[in-house]
């Protein structure tokens, strides 16, 4: 039998948005969606490089409760989930024990 996730942490969903930069091109901006209760489950962590900068990355495993497709309260990937300064990209989203969603995301810190 699977576990049910332990609901003790909320994050707000938030989705990006392109709004005209005056200059023929946009910037992306992210739009609060709502809060969702989530569990959050840390992978194993790594240290690589992007354009100069060290970042650090853990794939996450974020549990929340269920909605239906086409939901404002279902995730989906290419969004993300924040927790004050901590940020979750979400990678892809799949049904986990009945009544709940997985969330695969990474967490991304610069060193």
């Amino acid at each position: 039998m699977m576990e049910v996730p332990h609901l003790n942490r909320v994050l707000a969903l938030e989705t990006p948005q392109n709004t005209p930069d005056g200059a023929g091109g946009f910037e992306q901006t992210w739009q609060v969606l709502g809060e969702l209760w989530a569990e959050l489950r840390a992978g194993t962590g790594r240290v690589h490089a992007v354009q100069g900068m060290t970042l650090g990355s853990v794939p996450m495993q974020i549990n929340v409760r269920w909605a239906p497709e086409g939901s404002p309260r279902r995730p989906r990937a290419g969004q993300r989930l924040r927790e004050g300064g901590r940020l979750f990209a979400i990678l892809a989203v799949a049904d986990g024990p009945a009544g709940y969603l997985r969330c695969f995301a990474t967490e991304e810190v610069s060193l």
